[in-house]
Protein backbone atom coordinates (compact mmCIF):
# COMPACT_ATOMS: atom_id res chain seq x y z
CA UNK A 1 0.00 0.00 0.00
CA UNK A 2 2.78 2.33 0.94
CA UNK A 3 4.62 1.54 -2.28
CA UNK A 4 1.47 2.18 -4.30
CA UNK A 5 1.01 5.57 -2.67
CA UNK A 6 4.64 6.39 -3.22
CA UNK A 7 4.40 5.37 -6.88
CA UNK A 8 1.23 7.40 -7.32
CA UNK A 9 2.86 10.42 -5.69
CA UNK A 10 5.93 10.09 -7.88
CA UNK A 11 3.77 9.67 -10.98
CA UNK A 12 1.75 12.76 -10.01
CA UNK A 13 4.95 14.73 -9.55
CA UNK A 14 6.20 13.59 -12.93
CA UNK A 15 2.88 14.63 -14.55
CA UNK A 16 2.94 17.99 -12.80
CA UNK A 17 6.58 18.54 -13.78
CA UNK A 18 5.72 17.57 -17.35
CA UNK A 19 2.80 20.00 -17.43
CA UNK A 20 4.93 22.76 -15.96
CA UNK A 21 7.67 22.04 -18.51
CA UNK A 22 5.12 22.07 -21.32
CA UNK A 23 3.64 25.34 -20.11
CA UNK A 24 7.11 26.82 -19.76
CA UNK A 25 8.08 25.70 -23.26
CA UNK A 26 4.79 26.97 -24.65
CA UNK A 27 5.36 30.26 -22.90
CA UNK A 28 8.84 30.56 -24.36
CA UNK A 29 7.51 29.66 -27.81
CA UNK A 30 4.66 32.16 -27.46
CA UNK A 31 7.14 34.80 -26.33
CA UNK A 32 9.24 34.05 -29.39
CA UNK A 33 6.19 34.21 -31.65
CA UNK A 34 5.02 37.45 -30.01
CA UNK A 35 8.46 38.95 -30.47
CA UNK A 36 8.26 38.20 -34.17
CA UNK A 37 4.65 39.23 -34.82
CA UNK A 38 5.11 42.99 -34.31
CA UNK A 39 7.73 42.96 -37.03
CA UNK A 40 5.48 40.92 -39.29
CA UNK A 41 2.53 43.26 -38.63
CA UNK A 42 4.55 46.43 -39.13
CA UNK A 43 2.62 48.93 -41.28
CA UNK A 44 4.20 48.14 -44.60
CA UNK A 45 1.01 48.96 -46.51
CA UNK A 46 -0.34 52.37 -47.34
CA UNK A 47 -3.35 51.90 -45.05
CA UNK A 48 -1.09 50.94 -42.16
CA UNK A 49 1.03 54.05 -42.52
CA UNK A 50 -2.11 56.14 -42.95
CA UNK A 51 -3.39 54.76 -39.65
CA UNK A 52 -0.15 55.82 -37.99
CA UNK A 53 -0.51 59.33 -39.38
CA UNK A 54 -4.11 59.47 -38.14
CA UNK A 55 -3.05 58.43 -34.64
CA UNK A 56 -0.34 61.08 -34.65
CA UNK A 57 -2.76 63.79 -35.75
CA UNK A 58 -5.32 62.74 -33.14
CA UNK A 59 -2.79 62.77 -30.30
CA UNK A 60 -1.30 66.04 -31.50
CA UNK A 61 -4.73 67.70 -31.71
CA UNK A 62 -5.60 66.77 -28.13
CA UNK A 63 -2.24 67.56 -26.55
CA UNK A 64 -2.08 71.03 -28.15
CA UNK A 65 -5.19 72.51 -26.52
CA UNK A 66 -6.65 73.18 -23.11
CA UNK A 67 -9.61 70.80 -22.87
CA UNK A 68 -11.46 73.22 -20.61
CA UNK A 69 -11.69 75.68 -23.51
CA UNK A 70 -11.42 73.54 -26.65
CA UNK A 71 -12.91 70.11 -27.27
CA UNK A 72 -11.40 67.79 -29.88
CA UNK A 73 -14.22 65.56 -31.25
CA UNK A 74 -13.71 61.80 -31.18
CA UNK A 75 -14.81 61.44 -34.80
CA UNK A 76 -12.13 63.04 -36.97
CA UNK A 77 -13.64 63.00 -40.47
CA UNK A 78 -16.00 65.74 -41.63
CA UNK A 79 -18.16 66.13 -44.71
CA UNK A 80 -19.63 69.59 -45.23
CA UNK A 81 -22.12 70.92 -47.76
CA UNK A 82 -21.77 74.63 -48.49
CA UNK A 83 -23.87 77.35 -50.08
CA UNK A 84 -22.04 80.57 -50.79
CA UNK A 85 -22.84 84.06 -52.05
CA UNK A 86 -19.85 85.87 -53.56
CA UNK A 87 -19.55 89.60 -54.27
CA UNK A 88 -16.74 91.22 -56.24
CA UNK A 89 -16.08 94.92 -56.78
CA UNK A 90 -13.30 96.17 -59.06
CA UNK A 91 -12.33 99.82 -59.57
CA UNK A 92 -9.96 100.64 -62.42
CA UNK A 93 -8.63 104.19 -62.72
CA UNK A 94 -6.28 105.53 -65.38
CA UNK A 95 -5.37 108.83 -67.02
CA UNK A 96 -4.29 109.68 -70.54
CA UNK A 97 -1.95 112.70 -70.44
CA UNK A 98 -0.85 114.86 -73.38
CA UNK A 99 2.97 115.02 -73.06
CA UNK A 100 3.05 118.52 -74.57
CA UNK A 101 0.15 120.44 -73.00
CA UNK A 102 -0.29 118.13 -69.96
CA UNK A 103 -4.02 118.14 -70.58
CA UNK A 104 -5.58 114.91 -69.46
CA UNK A 105 -8.48 112.52 -69.79
CA UNK A 106 -9.37 110.68 -66.59
CA UNK A 107 -11.13 107.34 -66.86
CA UNK A 108 -12.81 105.30 -64.15
CA UNK A 109 -14.20 101.84 -64.82
CA UNK A 110 -16.27 100.17 -62.15
CA UNK A 111 -17.01 96.46 -62.42
CA UNK A 112 -19.57 95.03 -60.03
CA UNK A 113 -21.02 91.83 -61.43
CA UNK A 114 -24.20 90.52 -59.81
CA UNK A 115 -23.70 88.59 -56.61
CA UNK A 116 -23.30 84.95 -57.59
CA UNK A 117 -24.44 81.86 -55.73
CA UNK A 118 -22.57 78.56 -55.65
CA UNK A 119 -22.88 75.14 -54.04
CA UNK A 120 -19.99 72.96 -53.02
CA UNK A 121 -18.55 70.49 -50.56
CA UNK A 122 -15.66 70.20 -48.14
CA UNK A 123 -14.09 66.91 -47.08
CA UNK A 124 -11.31 66.61 -44.55
CA UNK A 125 -9.64 64.94 -41.59
CA UNK A 126 -9.30 67.05 -38.43
CA UNK A 127 -8.17 70.48 -39.57
CA UNK A 128 -7.07 69.58 -43.09
CA UNK A 129 -9.40 69.38 -46.05
CA UNK A 130 -10.19 70.30 -49.61
CA UNK A 131 -13.25 71.89 -51.19
CA UNK A 132 -14.73 72.65 -54.56
CA UNK A 133 -17.74 74.73 -55.51
CA UNK A 134 -19.80 75.12 -58.66
CA UNK A 135 -21.44 78.39 -59.54
CA UNK A 136 -25.19 78.48 -60.11
CA UNK A 137 -24.87 81.66 -62.18
CA UNK A 138 -23.80 81.69 -65.82
CA UNK A 139 -20.22 82.85 -66.53
CA UNK A 140 -19.54 83.42 -62.82
CA UNK A 141 -16.30 81.48 -63.02
CA UNK A 142 -14.81 78.72 -60.91
CA UNK A 143 -13.63 78.65 -57.32
CA UNK A 144 -11.26 76.19 -55.61
CA UNK A 145 -9.93 76.25 -52.04
CA UNK A 146 -7.76 74.27 -49.64
CA UNK A 147 -7.31 74.76 -45.90
CA UNK A 148 -5.36 73.30 -43.01
CA UNK A 149 -5.59 74.36 -39.36
CA UNK A 150 -3.92 73.43 -36.11
CA UNK A 151 -3.91 74.78 -32.60
CA UNK A 152 -1.44 77.54 -33.41
CA UNK A 153 -1.60 77.91 -37.16
CA UNK A 154 -3.93 78.14 -40.12
CA UNK A 155 -3.35 77.98 -43.87
CA UNK A 156 -5.93 78.91 -46.50
CA UNK A 157 -5.62 78.83 -50.27
CA UNK A 158 -8.22 79.83 -52.82
CA UNK A 159 -8.17 80.16 -56.57
CA UNK A 160 -10.81 81.86 -58.65
CA UNK A 161 -11.36 82.92 -62.24
CA UNK A 162 -14.28 84.86 -63.69
CA UNK A 163 -15.18 87.41 -66.34
CA UNK A 164 -17.66 90.25 -66.61
CA UNK A 165 -18.72 92.72 -69.26
CA UNK A 166 -21.03 94.74 -67.01
CA UNK A 167 -19.40 98.04 -66.19
CA UNK A 168 -20.03 101.69 -65.43
CA UNK A 169 -17.67 104.28 -66.86
CA UNK A 170 -16.84 107.86 -66.00
CA UNK A 171 -14.69 109.99 -68.34
CA UNK A 172 -13.49 113.53 -67.61
CA UNK A 173 -11.44 115.83 -69.85
CA UNK A 174 -9.31 118.45 -68.10
CA UNK A 175 -7.63 121.29 -70.02
CA UNK A 176 -5.43 123.83 -68.28
CA UNK A 177 -6.73 122.61 -64.93
CA UNK A 178 -10.39 123.14 -65.92
CA UNK A 179 -12.86 120.32 -66.49
CA UNK A 180 -14.16 120.73 -70.04
CA UNK A 181 -16.08 117.50 -70.46
CA UNK A 182 -17.68 114.92 -68.22
CA UNK A 183 -19.54 111.78 -69.24
CA UNK A 184 -20.95 108.83 -67.34
CA UNK A 185 -22.51 105.67 -68.69
CA UNK A 186 -23.20 102.09 -67.72
CA UNK A 187 -23.98 98.91 -69.61
CA UNK A 188 -22.23 96.05 -71.32
CA UNK A 189 -18.77 96.21 -72.82
CA UNK A 190 -18.26 94.67 -76.25
CA UNK A 191 -16.10 91.90 -74.73
CA UNK A 192 -15.72 90.69 -71.15
CA UNK A 193 -12.84 91.58 -68.85
CA UNK A 194 -11.18 88.55 -67.24
CA UNK A 195 -10.12 88.65 -63.60
CA UNK A 196 -8.03 85.87 -62.04
CA UNK A 197 -6.79 85.68 -58.49
CA UNK A 198 -4.85 83.29 -56.25
CA UNK A 199 -4.84 83.87 -52.50
CA UNK A 200 -2.59 82.12 -49.96
CA UNK A 201 -2.92 83.11 -46.33
CA UNK A 202 -1.22 81.79 -43.20
CA UNK A 203 -1.61 82.92 -39.62
CA UNK A 204 -0.14 82.16 -36.20
CA UNK A 205 -2.29 82.09 -33.06
CA UNK A 206 -0.49 83.20 -29.91
CA UNK A 207 -3.11 81.76 -27.54
CA UNK A 208 -3.75 78.57 -29.46
CA UNK A 209 -4.38 76.45 -26.38
CA UNK A 210 -7.55 78.37 -25.54
CA UNK A 211 -8.61 80.11 -28.76
CA UNK A 212 -9.38 78.34 -32.03
CA UNK A 213 -10.01 80.11 -35.31
CA UNK A 214 -11.06 76.77 -36.80
CA UNK A 215 -13.92 76.33 -34.32
CA UNK A 216 -15.97 78.91 -36.19
CA UNK A 217 -14.77 78.35 -39.78
CA UNK A 218 -14.34 74.62 -40.36
CA UNK A 219 -15.54 73.07 -37.07
CA UNK A 220 -12.54 70.77 -36.68
CA UNK A 221 -12.75 71.51 -32.93
CA UNK A 222 -15.44 72.88 -30.62
CA UNK A 223 -14.93 76.04 -28.54
CA UNK A 224 -16.37 75.47 -25.05
CA UNK A 225 -15.46 78.78 -23.33
CA UNK A 226 -15.01 82.31 -24.60
CA UNK A 227 -11.42 83.26 -25.42
CA UNK A 228 -9.41 85.54 -27.69
CA UNK A 229 -5.93 85.81 -29.12
CA UNK A 230 -3.58 88.06 -31.02
CA UNK A 231 -2.67 86.75 -34.44
CA UNK A 232 0.21 87.31 -36.84
CA UNK A 233 -0.41 86.69 -40.50
CA UNK A 234 1.18 86.65 -43.93
CA UNK A 235 -0.52 86.68 -47.33
CA UNK A 236 0.59 86.05 -50.88
CA UNK A 237 -1.79 87.50 -53.45
CA UNK A 238 -1.56 87.12 -57.20
CA UNK A 239 -4.07 88.45 -59.71
CA UNK A 240 -4.49 89.65 -63.26
CA UNK A 241 -6.78 92.17 -64.89
CA UNK A 242 -7.16 91.20 -68.55
CA UNK A 243 -8.73 93.61 -71.01
CA UNK A 244 -6.90 92.27 -74.05
CA UNK A 245 -9.89 91.60 -76.32
CA UNK A 246 -9.56 94.16 -79.13
CA UNK A 247 -13.35 94.41 -79.35
CA UNK A 248 -12.87 96.89 -76.46
CA UNK A 249 -10.36 98.94 -78.45
CA UNK A 250 -11.83 102.35 -77.58
CA UNK A 251 -11.69 101.52 -73.88
CA UNK A 252 -8.17 100.15 -74.28
CA UNK A 253 -7.03 103.43 -75.85
CA UNK A 254 -8.32 105.41 -72.88
CA UNK A 255 -6.52 102.93 -70.59
CA UNK A 256 -3.11 103.92 -71.98
CA UNK A 257 -3.26 100.92 -74.31
CA UNK A 258 -2.94 98.58 -71.32
CA UNK A 259 -4.21 95.15 -72.21
CA UNK A 260 -3.17 93.13 -69.15
CA UNK A 261 -2.02 93.93 -65.61
CA UNK A 262 -0.45 91.24 -63.42
CA UNK A 263 0.14 91.80 -59.73
CA UNK A 264 2.21 89.81 -57.22
CA UNK A 265 1.88 91.03 -53.67
CA UNK A 266 3.17 89.83 -50.29
CA UNK A 267 1.55 91.17 -47.13
CA UNK A 268 2.25 90.84 -43.43
CA UNK A 269 -0.14 91.82 -40.66
CA UNK A 270 -1.01 91.70 -37.00
CA UNK A 271 -4.57 91.39 -35.72
CA UNK A 272 -6.91 90.03 -33.08
CA UNK A 273 -9.59 87.36 -33.02
CA UNK A 274 -12.20 86.54 -30.39
CA UNK A 275 -14.53 83.58 -29.87
CA UNK A 276 -17.68 84.30 -27.86
CA UNK A 277 -19.50 81.25 -26.46
CA UNK A 278 -22.90 82.50 -25.17
CA UNK A 279 -24.28 78.96 -24.77
CA UNK A 280 -23.06 75.40 -25.06
CA UNK A 281 -22.32 74.39 -28.64
CA UNK A 282 -22.53 77.92 -30.07
CA UNK A 283 -19.48 80.04 -30.96
CA UNK A 284 -19.37 83.50 -32.54
CA UNK A 285 -16.07 84.72 -34.02
CA UNK A 286 -14.75 88.09 -35.21
CA UNK A 287 -11.26 88.71 -36.57
CA UNK A 288 -9.64 91.85 -37.96
CA UNK A 289 -6.12 91.97 -39.37
CA UNK A 290 -4.66 95.11 -41.03
CA UNK A 291 -1.79 94.27 -43.38
CA UNK A 292 1.00 96.05 -45.25
CA UNK A 293 2.39 94.94 -48.59
CA UNK A 294 6.15 94.43 -48.33
CA UNK A 295 6.46 93.21 -51.92
CA UNK A 296 4.42 94.73 -54.72
CA UNK A 297 5.36 93.71 -58.26
CA UNK A 298 3.28 94.93 -61.17
CA UNK A 299 3.75 93.83 -64.77
CA UNK A 300 1.90 95.79 -67.44
CA UNK A 301 1.49 94.50 -70.98
CA UNK A 302 0.44 97.03 -73.60
CA UNK A 303 -0.77 97.29 -77.14
CA UNK A 304 0.70 99.72 -79.60
CA UNK A 305 -1.89 102.01 -81.19
CA UNK A 306 -2.19 104.02 -84.37
CA UNK A 307 -3.29 107.15 -82.45
CA UNK A 308 -1.45 109.35 -79.95
CA UNK A 309 -2.94 111.87 -77.55
CA UNK A 310 -1.38 115.01 -79.06
CA UNK A 311 -2.96 118.04 -80.70
CA UNK A 312 -1.02 117.70 -83.95
CA UNK A 313 0.10 121.36 -83.98
CA UNK A 314 2.03 122.20 -87.16
CA UNK A 315 0.98 119.04 -88.96
CA UNK A 316 -1.29 118.68 -91.98
CA UNK A 317 -4.03 116.09 -91.99
CA UNK A 318 -2.69 114.04 -94.89
CA UNK A 319 -2.40 110.69 -93.11
CA UNK A 320 -4.87 108.97 -95.42
CA UNK A 321 -6.18 105.48 -94.67
CA UNK A 322 -4.89 103.08 -92.03
CA UNK A 323 -3.33 99.79 -93.19
CA UNK A 324 -3.91 96.95 -90.74
CA UNK A 325 -1.28 94.70 -92.34
CA UNK A 326 1.64 97.15 -92.33
CA UNK A 327 0.55 99.06 -89.19
CA UNK A 328 1.04 102.36 -91.01
CA UNK A 329 -1.04 105.22 -92.35
CA UNK A 330 -1.00 106.03 -96.05
CA UNK A 331 1.74 108.63 -95.47
CA UNK A 332 4.00 105.98 -93.85
CA UNK A 333 3.60 107.14 -90.26
CA UNK A 334 2.49 104.81 -87.48
CA UNK A 335 0.83 107.25 -85.03
CA UNK A 336 -1.69 109.91 -85.91
CA UNK A 337 -2.26 112.85 -83.50
CA UNK A 338 -5.75 112.68 -82.07
CA UNK A 339 -6.04 116.44 -82.44
CA UNK A 340 -6.23 116.09 -86.22
CA UNK A 341 -9.48 114.11 -85.96
CA UNK A 342 -12.93 115.69 -85.92
CA UNK A 343 -16.04 113.95 -84.72
CA UNK A 344 -16.15 110.44 -83.29
CA UNK A 345 -15.35 108.40 -86.40
CA UNK A 346 -11.80 107.85 -85.19
CA UNK A 347 -13.12 105.38 -82.60
CA UNK A 348 -13.80 102.95 -85.45
CA UNK A 349 -10.36 103.50 -87.00
CA UNK A 350 -8.37 102.52 -83.92
CA UNK A 351 -5.76 99.88 -84.71
CA UNK A 352 -4.04 97.79 -82.03
CA UNK A 353 -1.11 95.41 -82.17
CA UNK A 354 1.23 93.87 -79.59
CA UNK A 355 3.49 96.40 -77.95
CA UNK A 356 5.94 96.44 -75.09
CA UNK A 357 5.68 95.43 -71.45
CA UNK A 358 7.23 96.75 -68.28
CA UNK A 359 7.67 95.53 -64.73
CA UNK A 360 7.63 97.90 -61.79
CA UNK A 361 7.78 97.56 -58.03
CA UNK A 362 5.10 99.61 -56.36
CA UNK A 363 5.03 101.34 -53.04
CA UNK A 364 3.78 99.91 -49.76
CA UNK A 365 0.01 99.39 -49.75
CA UNK A 366 -2.40 99.09 -46.85
CA UNK A 367 -4.93 96.25 -47.00
CA UNK A 368 -7.29 94.66 -44.50
CA UNK A 369 -8.57 91.15 -43.75
CA UNK A 370 -11.89 90.97 -41.89
CA UNK A 371 -13.69 87.72 -40.98
CA UNK A 372 -16.92 86.88 -39.16
CA UNK A 373 -18.13 83.41 -38.33
CA UNK A 374 -20.44 81.37 -36.12
CA UNK A 375 -21.11 77.69 -35.61
CA UNK A 376 -23.46 75.50 -33.62
CA UNK A 377 -22.65 71.88 -32.72
CA UNK A 378 -24.98 69.12 -31.55
CA UNK A 379 -24.12 65.42 -31.36
CA UNK A 380 -22.15 64.65 -34.55
CA UNK A 381 -23.73 67.44 -36.60
CA UNK A 382 -23.01 71.13 -36.95
CA UNK A 383 -24.10 74.19 -38.88
CA UNK A 384 -22.07 77.29 -39.59
CA UNK A 385 -22.15 80.70 -41.23
CA UNK A 386 -19.09 82.67 -42.24
CA UNK A 387 -18.26 85.92 -44.00
CA UNK A 388 -14.92 87.24 -45.19
CA UNK A 389 -13.84 90.57 -46.65
CA UNK A 390 -10.55 91.25 -48.43
CA UNK A 391 -9.36 94.47 -50.03
CA UNK A 392 -6.36 94.54 -52.36
CA UNK A 393 -5.05 97.59 -54.16
CA UNK A 394 -2.11 98.42 -56.37
CA UNK A 395 -1.00 101.66 -58.00
CA UNK A 396 1.68 102.58 -60.46
CA UNK A 397 1.91 105.84 -62.35
CA UNK A 398 -1.51 106.91 -63.58
CA UNK A 399 -3.01 103.46 -63.10
CA UNK A 400 -4.74 102.30 -59.93
CA UNK A 401 -6.77 99.14 -59.40
CA UNK A 402 -8.72 98.24 -56.25
CA UNK A 403 -10.21 94.76 -55.88
CA UNK A 404 -12.71 94.00 -53.12
CA UNK A 405 -13.50 90.33 -52.68
CA UNK A 406 -16.06 89.14 -50.14
CA UNK A 407 -18.37 86.24 -49.49
CA UNK A 408 -21.03 84.91 -47.12
CA UNK A 409 -21.36 81.16 -46.65
CA UNK A 410 -23.73 78.68 -44.99
CA UNK A 411 -22.51 75.19 -44.09
CA UNK A 412 -24.08 71.94 -42.85
CA UNK A 413 -21.82 69.11 -41.81
CA UNK A 414 -21.50 65.72 -40.17
CA UNK A 415 -18.63 64.07 -38.32
CA UNK A 416 -17.74 60.51 -39.28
Amino acid sequence: MYQFLLLTLMTGRIIICSLLFSLSAAGQEQETIDSVRPQESAPTTFMGRLHQVQQYLDNKARSSVDSRYIEVPDKPWRVILRYKMTAVDVDYNNSLVDPNSHNRVDLNLHFQPPTSASVGFWVGYRGTGISYSYSLAKNAGRYFSFSSTGAKYGINFRLRRFNTNEASASIKAIENGIETMSMESSGHMRAPVWIRSAYLNGYYVFNGRRYSQAAAYNQSVIQRRSAGSFLAGATWYQSSFDNSDTANKAMIFYCNNEKRIKIHQANIGFGYGYNLVPLRGLVINAMVMPTLSIYNRVKVERYDCNYSLTDGTGEIDDYGEWNEQTHTWANGKTHKPLGLETGADWLYKIGLWDGDSETNYGRVQFNVDVRLGLAYNWKNYFIGAQAQFNRFSYKKGECKVVLIDGYARLALGVRL
